[in-house]
């Protein structure tokens, strides 16, 4: 199982938003390339940013803090925030990403999703961003009428690398990890899931290694690592742990 520490960009900065809310914004650095590299420091190879303000604004907005961090981190990073169209996609591709979260226009444009999916082999990932069980969108400012089983089952024969779920209503407010939902979501589609949302230490990260092999591919989690809540180097070693 992957842990992936998150680097959440807002007007350069990186924050934790509380429930996807913009006007409820944390600010924990303004250096997001060195936050990067603290977290290659501690052992990750792994590392999830979004553009926040470019999943509003629907094209990237934060581009040169994503460069910073691609020219600083050694590792994989996987970005989401605003991609909607197939330059962006490429465009990513081409700087470095390893993996591309695709939101908003999965929902919208199912096709884009599959077409790009099949352009890239195992560098998309699907978001199925969640309130109440319904798929939210627009960087969760809007819930829709499609159930995440249903979404997530568009895409099962897509190629698409993995499945990115999130429980809005408990993003950044360190409640712990919907593990429930996020297994039934696993067990339901043939896709490896990707768990987010209320991480809060140690126990989120146990919980979901016991369901690794219901498809669990991996864990982000950003504010229990900025207040000092989750050791990344300890929950590194349980994820991976046999």
């Amino acid at each position: 199982m992957i842990v992936f520490p998150a680097i959440d960009l807002k007007r350069g900065q990186v924050v934790r938003l509380a429930e996807g809310d913009m006007a409820r914004a944390t600010v924990y650095g303004d250096d997001p390339a060195h936050q990067a590299m603290l977290f290659a420091q501690e052992g990750s190879q792994f590392l999830h940013v979004v553009d926040l303000d470019g999943a509003f604004a629907g094209e990237a907005v934060n581009r040169s803090a994503v460069e910073a961090i691609l020219e600083t981190f050694p590792g994989h990073v996987q970005l989401g925030g605003g991609i909607r169209t197939p330059v962006a996609v490429e465009g990513w591709f081409d700087l470095g990403v390893s993996r591309v979260v695709i939101g908003t226009a999965a929902l919208k444009d199912p096709q884009f999703v599959k077409d790009m999916a099949k352009a890239f082999p195992d560098g998309i990932v699907v978001a199925v961003d969640a309130r109440d069980g319904m798929v939210a969108t627009e960087g969760w400012a809007e819930v829709s009428d499609v159930s995440i089983v249903d979404m997530a089952r568009r895409f099962e024969d897509a190629g698409v690398a993995s499945l990115l779920f999130t429980d809005v209503g408990r993003d950044g407010m360190l409640k712990g990890c919907n593990v429930q939902a996020t297994v039934d979501l696993a067990r339901s589609t043939d896709l490896p899931v990707i768990a987010s949302g209320g991480v809060k230490g140690l126990d989120d990260i146990r919980l979901l290694k016991i369901h690794e092999a219901d498809g669990i591919e991996g864990v982000i989690t950003g504010r229990a690592l900025f207040e000092g809540r989750l050791d990344l180097r300890a929950a590194i070693a349980m994820a991976e742990a046999a």
